[in-house]
């Protein structure tokens, strides 16, 4: 996303670098780089919140049906929650405004977070999980992305009411089982995920992006940085003006996406076939539940 913050609050090295730029898992110390694998889990965790199709929908990521909610004060500038503590851990909370970690080794569980979750301020990164989590509120749109930047993982994480879901600016980030439905103000660049300069360790897996929404966009993959170590497998992608982008450092894969069919403005992927593995990608048709209800064909690598 290329557009302003929206209502991040007190984090101008935050916003300067935007403006330039256009199954829950174990916490780490920090500085240290988990050893990765460049494939992702052979099948996805089965969700508290319940059943699910063949890709995530909104009901079985999210807060789980039934959950009580206790809700945070904010303690920053009136419209942030600043957590300073390392290894804090907020459970079926209400959060009602952008959740700032500034501490390492953050878990965030069954909870709701109006704004943004971001793990960076005054220009250091810090350590988080967010699991079984709804990001966004339900009746506004905020251009901003909905988590960012690095050294997350996110899981069954269902992002709504946000112009970007996912923001990437380090290392070492996982997001998988999730749902994100984007929308869009007049001149955004919506992204599902976008990687914004050079990083190291991407995966993006078993994910549900609809763009539907969104008129003013760009993709619901957007990776055009040089990111090594990026992984993009089984996703459901629905919209965009090329609907799959990964145009990376050598060594990206693509593998097992379902591209909806005829969603995109342009094309359904632009991709750097020469750095990329690409296999077993695939158009389709599918219901409002997004379910498949048909495979088009192959989707072949576009040169």
């Amino acid at each position: 996303m290329r557009g302003r913050l929206g209502r991040t609050v007190g984090m101008a090295a935050l916003l300067t670098v935007f403006l330039a730029a256009a199954c829950t898992s174990s916490p780490r110390p920090p500085g240290a780089e988990p050893t990765r694998s460049p494939s992702p889990p052979s099948s996805p965790s089965p969700s508290p919140s319940g059943g699910c199709g063949q890709y995530p929908t909104p009901a079985c990521t999210g807060v789980p049906k039934g959950t009580k909610l206790t809700k945070l004060k904010l303690n920053m500038d009136g419209e942030t929650l600043r957590i300073t503590k390392r290894g804090t851990k907020l459970d079926a909370v209400h959060v009602p405004g952008n959740l700032l970690i500034t501490a390492n080794d953050v878990e965030i569980t069954n909870s709701r977070i109006d704004g943004q979750i971001m793990g960076i301020y005054d220009d250091k990164r810090y350590s988080f999980t967010v699991a079984d989590s709804t990001v966004g509120a339900p009746n506004r749109c905020d251009t901003a992305p909905g988590i960012l930047d690095a050294n997350f993982t996110a899981t069954r994480v269902h992002i709504r009411g946000h112009g970007d879901g996912f923001s990437v600016s380090g290392d070492n980030v996982t997001i998988t089982d999730s749902y994100v439905l984007l929308c869009s103000n007049p001149g955004d660049h919506s992204d599902g995920i976008q990687t914004v300069g050079a990083s190291k360790n991407l995966t993006f897996h078993h994910n549900t992006v609809d763009q539907r929404k969104a008129p003013s966009h760009t993709a619901p993959v957007f990776l055009v940085d040089a990111t090594e170590g990026v992984v993009v497998t089984d996703n459901l992608l629905i919209g965009g003006t090329y609907t799959l982008q990964v145009r990376t450092a050598p060594g990206a894969i693509a593998r097992n996406n379902a591209v909806v069919n005829e969603s995109w403005d342009f094309g359904p992927a632009s991709i750097d076939c020469g750095n990329t593995t690409w296999e077993d990608n695939k158009l389709v048709t599918i219901d409002d539940n997004y379910n498949v209800t048909a495979v088009v064909g192959p989707l072949e690598c576009p040169t």
